[in-house]
């Protein structure tokens, strides 16, 4: 089953007075925690609709590897409007999609992956007797929250999908903790003192030196979806020359081709994966799950109660 998250970073941060998704916890901001958590939890397919200080936002998520769409009605719009920019991108690349809003950070990767274990259209954390993020939604209802009015949100799209929303019991309040003012964040830093040590694990494929990691698959599959290196870089914030220096490096390294370049016409060329580009990416992707599920498990095992 595919799973993707969906982060909504788009507003303005008014109550807060500062930009909400690049204030700091810890030694990272906000949104690089959600995004880590996400990882962690071995979601690797990551969405943020981005808005108020996009570009700033997008720059300093550059090497995360995320994709990166723009409300650019941010001002006129609400949340949920950015949802659905959200969903409209993801109908057709997921199965189940993973939503918060970027000011939500201290969620943990046991309560994504508690999420994840359930067979419900409709999920969402419960710690004693109050719900809280992330929300995990099946395929099936996107059509249903796309073509609802949004009155009420998407609460109350969700509420009108005909889908019953399971309550998933865990052990993890910072599901509950948002940033929504200054005393809000407070709150969320004396929290987040308290939270628990956890393995983050990164994959790369060297030589003499590194050619291949999370970065540069990102690029490989942003290629493969949107058939245009360009497209792929500008979704990733990453420089066009980078982009092809990454391709470059890559098939010298290998010895082969892994992009298929058209020459363009009336409509521009086009580029897409070859089979040998397709093979690397889905072994890549599948050992990085296997590694990850692993690094928990002995994690648990070697650091149990030293934390």
């Amino acid at each position: 089953m595919t799973n993707a998250a969906l982060i909504v970073a788009a507003g303005m941060s008014s109550r807060m007075g500062d930009f909400k998704p690049m204030l700091n916890i810890g030694s990272i901001s906000i949104a690089q925690r959600v995004v880590a958590t996400f990882k962690q939890a071995g979601v690797e397919k990551i969405v943020m609709i981005t808005g108020y200080n996009a570009t700033l936002l997008e720059r300093h998520l550059s090497g995360n590897g995320i994709v990166f769409l723009r409300n650019e009605e941010y001002r006129t719009t609400q949340m949920f409007d950015s949802v659905c920019i959200g969903l409209r991108y993801l109908r057709d690349k997921c199965d189940r999609v993973l939503f918060t809003p970027v000011d939500i950070p201290l969620f943990t990767a046991a309560t994504v992956r508690a999420l994840l274990e359930t067979d419900s259209p409709l999920a969402c954390p419960s710690v004693e007797g109050e719900t809280g993020h992330p929300t995990l939604i099946s395929s099936s209802l996107f059509d249903a929250i796309l073509s609802d009015s949004g009155t009420e949100g998407l609460r109350g799209a969700l509420d009108r999908s005909g889908a019953k929303m399971e309550k998933v019991p865990v052990e993890d309040k910072g599901i509950l903790h948002d940033a929504d003012t200054p005393e809000d964040y407070r709150a969320l830093l004396k929290y987040h003192n308290d939270q628990l040590v956890r393995p983050v694990l990164s994959v790369s494929l060297a030589r003499e030196k590194v050619f291949f990691d999370g970065r540069a698959a990102m690029l490989l599959r942003l290629i493969d979806e949107t058939r245009s290196v360009r497209s792929a870089c500008q979704r990733m914030q990453m420089s066009y020359s980078s982009g092809w220096n990454v391709i470059r490096t890559l098939e010298s390294q290998l010895c082969r081709t892994l992009i298929e370049r058209s020459q363009g016409g009336t409509g521009g060329g086009k580029s897409s994966l070859t089979d040998d580009g397709k093979l690397l990416l889905e072994r890549y992707e599948a050992f990085s799950e296997e590694l990850r599920n692993h690094a928990a498990e002995l994690f648990d095992s070697y650091f149990e109660g030293l934390f």
